[in-house]
């Protein structure tokens, strides 16, 4: 036979098994869209911020300077001191009040800024374009994502209330202002008597520890007027805050992206595999005409070889489609400018892919190839003698009806075939059960980190969070009293707990604790607990594993604590769920005298009576606070890498079970076609469409189940292994509770997700073989 004849051969039988090769296409599409979009994603968690700080020129220190002090020649001046490589500014910044859609917004701190390009902090403008005439904003991404192009602001602290619309969204990597208008409008947008600062931004030769960092701005700040300088920061708190949102993430993106590549592998090789199999019947005629061993093997793998290129070129396509809105949330949530698909995930993908195919293939090519033409059919047409026949007598005693009982025992006569089956459903409900379990668990993680659950209201200071300290304007007496009045008024107020940031030092430890005191009882907000209790006695602390690993101590242990007003003996009471590498304390306000100053307020956390709503009962706080109240009533903030998580878990699983669905619809319709002789026969026995459709999702029923009885436990290990990963990652233990997220009947009913994934992938071949007629199945032959 020649060698244009294998061609034709191997053409010819992608032409006649249509469904055999859409299916291969199918599988091999949805595994290299897996593959593209998993590598994407361990590309984009290996540290992102480093990545983008170089490419966007980010600044090694951010300076605030008084121009009452310091000229802009003298800050000219400062570019050519020795160090320094590159700097941007000055740039004009002034705090605005401000509302937004009628409620008051809180403030606003505004950079005049000509263009987003620059030599330090180049801008990345996520939608919109650049602000450059009169009432125009650009708002910052990390601080102000929700915000669209057309949205507006009203500046209330300066007459005459200007307007300014939002032309574009843009991401800093500096992340020091709330939005960037033209450099003209700074003057219109200031009011009298409030003062007008500017920023520097610069890159040094030598930035990479905080010593250096504190020796460049030091330099800068030397060759400066005395006290011009009013803040400064380096970009290695950046990294330390990326770094630890980062340990959040990278875990579950690794897990989920080797789950994904392991199953994408296995599911292709399992449905190649099982193609070439059912096709030894067609090798040994191939072989009774002429072909030659390697004719034989080199045809087949041309047959296999057209869908699975098809479905490789087609999953990379897919896959960078899939991975354009991903990366959109995973750049906002690591506080990026953009991530692109890296150019080698598009490559490795599709060419990893084609390679698993060829060795999925070859194996079972060759040993046909090297079978007579006679072994060939055998192997092909009929299964061992005596196989199944047990199977069969036991249906039979058992009384089932006779569709079920052929169907129930059918995978015996074929445990090879059976076992391709078998694999398709296991993976597929694991990756399903372990999907609806890791979004489970990583929802108790949020709920426990932001305490959305419990806390539904926070009051905050310019609308925004602050872990250090009041950020803004220091709260005064009469704003305590008019924030607390007004929450009183309300209906729906269940809870309120001011709560008060610091630092206090303690005794063996280095450096800084962070601390937070609340002003009343705490227990009802829901911080998870991973051991001990909530504190309920006088002199008890809870702390986060960071602080236990820092300082050695253990729960039960007490420690000398410094507010800065005196020195209290605690006792740590319970181990907070709080993955930060930073220590952090917690504990009421009589047990930390000294923090519970207005100086120190950072917010209030709201409870609400059941049946509250929550958006009418912000608007109704809002409002009686009134336009002026630099104070604001909002949800929960945070938690914005488990949304891109659980966005992830849905689109990874999703594709798995396709790819299962698919598996399982292949090896039905390997089976069906090789068994047509016997349906035709069932038929023209008698057997109704109903019957043969019963007897043949059957077939599969038994594989289902067991793998179904497989997958429920795996999926709970699966679990808990990525789960404890994650944690480790983060530097933090995790409390029991994030594991319990499988009661039984949740389980069982989860496990019958693999049943589920069998009848829809049996339900196509099932369905023709129902509607075949007796005289064409027998032909089929």
């Amino acid at each position: 036979m020649s060698g244009y004849g294998a061609v034709r051969t191997a053409t010819g039988g992608v032409l006649r098994h249509k469904v055999q090769s859409v299916v291969i296409g199918a599988v091999l599409l949805t595994a290299t869209a897996s593959a593209t979009l998993g590598f994407t994603l361990l590309a984009a968690s290996d540290a992102p911020f480093q990545h983008v700080f170089s490419a966007q020129r980010g600044a090694d220190a951010t300076l605030t300077v008084n121009p009452a002090r310091a000229s802009t020649a003298q800050l000219t001046a400062t570019r050519s001191l020795r160090g320094v490589v590159a700097s941007s500014g000055p740039f004009a910044q002034v705090s605005v009040q401000a509302d937004q859609a009628g409620q008051p917004w809180g403030q606003l701190n505004l950079e005049g800024r000509s263009s987003s390009a620059g030599p330090v902090d180049d801008l990345v403008l996520t939608e919109g374009h650049w602000a450059t005439g009169r009432g125009q904003i650009v708002v910052s991404a990390s601080q102000y994502g929700g915000l669209r192009t057309g949205d507006t602001f009203t500046v209330t602290s300066v007459p005459g209330k200007p307007v300014l619309t939002v032309v574009g969204v843009a991401s800093s990597l500096t992340d020091s202002v709330s939005g960037w208008v033209a450099p003209a409008e700074i003057a219109q947008l200031t009011a009298p008597g409030n003062p007008v600062s500017e920023q520097m931004l610069y890159r040094f030769s030598q930035a990479s520890t905080f010593a250096q960092v504190r020796s460049d701005i030091s330099e800068v700040g030397t060759a400066l007027p005395p006290h011009s300088v009013t803040t400064a920061d380096s970009w290695l708190n950046e990294r330390a805050q990326d770094g630890g949102n980062g340990a959040i993430m990278e875990p579950f993106v690794v897990a989920f992206a080797l789950i994904g590549l392991v199953m994408a592998v296995l599911i292709t090789g399992n449905v190649i595999s099982g193609a070439v199999v059912a096709s030894y019947r067609r090798i040994g005629v191939l072989k009774s005409i002429g072909f030659t061993p390697a004719q034989v093997v080199l045809a087949y793998l041309r047959r296999v070889g057209w869908p699975a290129l098809a479905g490789c070129a087609a999953g990379v396509v897919v896959g960078n489609v899939l991975a354009i809105p991903v990366l959109a949330q995973s750049s906002a949530a690591y506080g990026v400018g953009a991530q692109q698909v890296p150019w080698w995930a598009s490559v490795v993908a599709p060419l990893g892919m084609l390679a698993l195919t060829v060795i999925a293939a070859l194996g079972p090519a060759l040993r046909a190839g090297r079978l007579s033409a006679t072994q060939a059919i055998a192997a092909g047409r009929a299964p061992r003698v005596g196989r199944g026949y047990a199977a069969h007598r036991l249906a039979t005693r058992l009384g089932l009806p006779r569709p079920v009982g052929i169907g129930l025992a059918a995978p015996f006569a074929r445990p090879a075939r059976t076992a391709v089956t078998f694999a398709a459903i296991a993976f597929g409900a694991t990756a399903l059960i372990f999907a609806v379990g890791l979004h489970s668990s990583l929802g108790q993680a949020a709920a426990s980190q932001n305490l959305s659950a419990t806390v539904p209201v926070q009051i905050q200071q310019d609308g925004q969070g602050n872990d250090s300290g009041p950020g803004g304007n220091v709260a005064s007496a009469a704003q305590d009293a008019a924030v607390t009045a007004a929450l009183t008024a309300q209906a729906g107020t269940l809870h309120v707990l001011p709560v008060y940031y610091g630092q206090v030092t303690v005794a063996a430890m280095p450096g800084n604790v962070d601390a937070s005191a609340f002003g009343g009882d705490a227990s009802w907000t829901g911080y998870g607990l991973i051991q001990g209790h909530w504190y309920n006695a006088p002199g008890e602390v809870d702390v986060n594993t960071s602080f236990l690993t820092i300082s050695g101590l253990t729960v039960g242990d007490t420690a000398a604590v410094d507010t800065g007003t005196t020195t209290v003996t605690v006792r740590i009471a319970g181990e907070v769920f709080q993955p930060d590498t930073n220590p952090q304390l917690y504990g009421n306000a009589q047990t930390l005298p000294g923090l519970a100053a207005l100086t120190n307020l950072g917010q209030y956390d709201v409870g609400l009576r059941p049946g509250t709503s929550v958006s009418g009962y912000i608007a109704s706080v809002n409002n009686a606070l009134g336009q002026d109240s630099p104070w604001a009533a909002t949800p929960p903030q945070g938690g914005q890498f488990y949304s891109v998580a659980a966005d992830l878990i849905g689109m990874l699983a999703l594709m798995v079970a396709i790819a299962a669905g698919l598996g399982v619809l292949n090896t039905v319709l390997m089976t069906t076609r090789d068994r047509v002789h016997d349906l035709g026969v069932f038929k023209a026995l008698g057997m109704r469409p109903s019957q043969l459709l019963t007897m043949v999702v059957c077939w599969v029923a038994g594989p289902a189940v067991l793998a179904a009885l497989v997958a429920a436990p795996a999926a709970v290990l699966l679990n808990d292994a990525t789960v404890r990963a994650m944690a480790s990652a983060a530097h933090t233990a995790v409390p029991a509770s994030f594991f319990q997220v499988f009661p039984p009947g949740k389980l069982a009913l989860l496990a019958l997700s693999g049943l589920v994934l069998a009848a829809a992938g049996a339900l196509l071949p099932a369905s023709w073989a129902a509607r075949a007629r007796p005289a064409v199945a027998l032909r089929a032959e």
